[in-house]
């Protein structure tokens, strides 16, 4: 069985990376310091592999004027790196190879406009434990842009008593990828070392982290705080769980989903504690992301695409956007399918939006032939492909995970090569 599903997964990439089996192919492009305007002589770039854990296996130069060409040892997919003053940049290699132009920028320890766009807690209760999935949407708006990066990138404050699990990042325009978390000082205290680039448009960068609380009492104490201001403060909880605010704290509720009550502070000054407790038990609901959730209500039937009436709110929910993060946590399967419903039409860019509100926007101009959809879904469980794989080989994705996702992979995509 293992023997079929590691041929399968192989010929998956035989299929999609075909046309570079004709004959030998180079990738060449130009690098560009998008602070100063210039060309980027003398960066490191680097041609590695992700399905051989993400070995190297070709290195070049930038020369005085950016450019730079690589060998493609075969038709694996590829992925170009270029360092630049110590932060790395990543770019996915054209099939067949081709002309790849990347943008790096400066580099400094701290960069004026970095700011926190929403930092948001979904809450769960179960088996006497708080299951909190946090994440920090960070803004780098600096001007000339500018990239921020040193050993305390993004420095967060968790609970004392919390249980570290996943850690992730997110680049604009990238996919979710593991991260470490570095311990900083006292207890409870953590700080990322990844890069925190300029916004591409609406996308920004993503943290995110997955620990554990103690709750055998049902009840538990946040004293929350931020390191940089954030413009957004959101507590999320299932129905059945309360949250109740502390002195000096204010929530309003904000009418997001049925299944989930949105508790929001706008306007969290850094550093300030905010204080709150959540009691009670209860699981989110599992919605998928394509638009259907329980009893088929979903953001279709709340105002997105497809019709339906939008909630009856005066003002925008400030957390819309972030639509897609809130109901995450989904099988990879589901996460595929949605990836190609809400990818853009082939040569319109192939960045995965930051959140919802460029995810529904790119829903309106999905591809319409059978051929575009499948080249699409094609292209997007390609991408999957690259971070599962990824995963499996850093040894941070169970055994056991690893074999089911790849499983639901596999069914996704013997179903696309049939009609390809």
């Amino acid at each position: 069985m293992k023997s079929t599903k590691f041929t399968l997964f192989h010929a998956a990439f035989f299929f999609l990376f075909a046309g570079a089996l004709a004959q030998a192919a180079t990738v060449t492009g130009t690098v560009t310091d998008k602070t100063t305007g210039k060309p980027a002589a003398g960066d490191a770039v680097v041609l590695v592999e992700p399905m051989s854990g993400m070995s190297e296996v070709g290195h070049a130069t930038t020369d005085a004027k950016g450019h730079y060409t690589l060998n493609l040892p075969g038709s694996n997919p590829y992925l170009v790196r270029v360092a630049h003053q110590g932060a790395e940049y990543f770019a996915d290699v054209p099939r067949g190879g081709g002309q790849d132009d990347i943008s790096v920028y400066d580099v400094a320890a701290r960069v004026q406009g970095i700011s926190i766009d929403t930092d948001l807690l979904q809450v769960e209760a179960r088996n006497g434990q708080l299951s909190v999935d946090e994440r920090w949407f960070v803004h780098n708006t600096s001007s000339p842009a500018m990239t921020q990066f040193s050993a305390k990138t993004f420095e967060i404050i968790l609970p004392p008593d919390a249980v570290v699990g996943d850690v992730a990042a997110q680049r604009p325009g990238g996919l979710p990828t593991n991260a470490k978390l570095v311990p900083d000082g006292a207890k409870g205290h953590y700080a990322f070392n990844v890069p925190i680039q300029p916004d591409e448009g609406d996308k920004n960068t993503l943290f995110q982290v997955a620990y554990t609380l103690p709750y055998s009492s049902g009840k538990y104490d946040f004293h929350a705080q931020v390191m940089l201001a954030a413009d957004n403060f959101a507590v999320l909880l299932p129905q059945g769980m309360s949250l109740t605010g502390g002195s000096g704290t204010s929530f309003r509720s904000v009418q997001a989903d049925p299944g989930i009550q949105t508790f929001l502070i706008k306007g969290a000054a850094a550093g300030k504690v905010i204080n709150f407790s959540i009691s009670g038990t209860g699981s989110m609901p599992r919605e998928d992301q394509t638009g259907q959730g329980e009893n088929g209500q979903g953001p279709a039937a709340q105002g997105g695409p497809g019709g339906g009436m939008a909630p009856p709110i005066n003002t925008p929910d400030p957390l819309s956007k972030y639509k897609y993060w809130i109901l995450g946590g989904l099988a990879l399967l589901l996460a595929a399918i949605a990836a190609f419903l809400l990818r853009k039409p082939a040569g319109a860019g192939t960045g995965v939006p930051a959140g919802a509100a460029a995810g529904l926007a790119a829903a309106h101009i999905t591809p319409t032939t059978p051929a575009a959809k499948n080249a699409a879904l094609l292209n997007a469980l390609k991408e999957e492909l690259f971070a599962l794989e990824s995963e499996r080989i850093a040894g941070t994705l169970p055994a056991d995970e690893y074999a089911e996702q790849k499983a639901a992979l596999e069914t996704v995509l013997r179903r696309a090569l049939k009609r390809s």
